[in-house]
């Protein structure tokens, strides 16, 4: 069997995509490498990959916030998949709508969705509704609450209109099925890989939100890990600023590890998105091969 001659052109483009991939790694390991560096070591050398000094300082005054960071990590974890599902789910069905060719209301909503491309009701209006209308202050459905983006739906919408044929619709309403079977029989499986995709894209936001729990969460048992993360920051600042005089605080403070505590906490945010990522990068491609001109 004749084996297959590698082109130079293909080790040149394996070349640079390894050199990518170093340089986008070096700084994640950097980050790693200064949690578990000694505060002395960062003042004195700045951050290296071979420290001269480790320490496990940084991890051990994160960790020491017992049972709050274990509720903070799983306040946001449900947060995250709540909040994802159920955007998907709005969004998705939105979408289906928009693609039916004989929907009256297809325009109305369509102008509908156009115009939240446009306009904005503004964070202070947003607020004074949520707090004081729906009364959603320090509760978890306000985390929750999915934003319906307009491009997400065009996106799912084109990609109804262009994966799933007239023909396989039409042939489900003869055998009987409704609107809502075909929807979660039909379409449904069919999305995955985009669902999939903008589904991880959804994730990463709600991951990373910290705003609403600033504006409206006060509880410690609701406090999710983006919020109490800005609350230790805030905390060390405090204690190493020398504003408070009592020498208790004083001495609490020069053994607060401040440079790399802030890479811990970077990385206990940045760990969880890394994992799952893996898991997700077999549907981006997928999305985009079923999304490419077949020849």
């Amino acid at each position: 069997m004749r084996k297959k001659k590698i082109k130079t052109g293909q080790y040149v483009l394996a070349s640079v995509l390894c050199a990518l991939a170093i340089l986008f790694v070096m700084p994640v390991l950097l980050v790693l490498i200064a949690s578990f560096t000694s505060e002395a070591s960062l003042a004195a050398n700045g951050f290296t990959f071979i420290p001269e000094e480790w320490s496990l300082s940084a991890w051990k005054y994160i960790f020491n916030m017992g049972d709050q960071l274990l509720v903070s990590y799983g306040v946001t974890i449900f947060v995250t998949v709540v909040g994802t599902l159920s955007g998907l789910l709005i969004q998705s069905m939105f979408a289906y709508t928009l693609s039916r060719k004989g929907f009256k209301l297809k325009g109305f909503l369509s102008i509908m969705l156009l115009i939240t491309m446009l306009f904005n009701g503004g964070q202070l209006s947003n607020y004074m509704i949520n707090s004081s209308v729906y009364h959603l202050k320090n509760t978890l459905l306000i985390l929750c609450i999915p934003s319906v983006q307009a491009m997400t739906v065009i996106m799912m919408r084109t990609y109804i209109q262009t994966n799933i044929t007239d023909a396989l619709i039409e042939s489900a309403k003869i055998d009987g099925a409704k609107e809502f079977r075909i929807y979660c029989q039909i379409c449904m499986p069919l999305m995955v890989p985009m669902l999939a995709a903008l589904g991880f894209m959804s994730a990463i936001s709600f991951w990373n939100d910290w705003q609403k729990s600033y504006m409206y969460i006060t509880s410690a048992n609701k406090m999710p890990l983006q919020l109490l993360l800005i609350r230790i920051e805030k905390n060390i600042e405090i204690l190493t600023s020398g504003k408070i005089s009592s020498e208790a605080a004083y001495a609490l403070a020069s053994q607060i590890p401040k440079e790399s505590t802030r890479m811990a906490m970077l990385f206990t945010v940045l760990g969880p998105i890394m994992i799952a990522y893996p898991f997700f990068q077999k549907y981006f491609i997928k999305g985009l091969t079923l999304g490419a001109v077949k020849g």
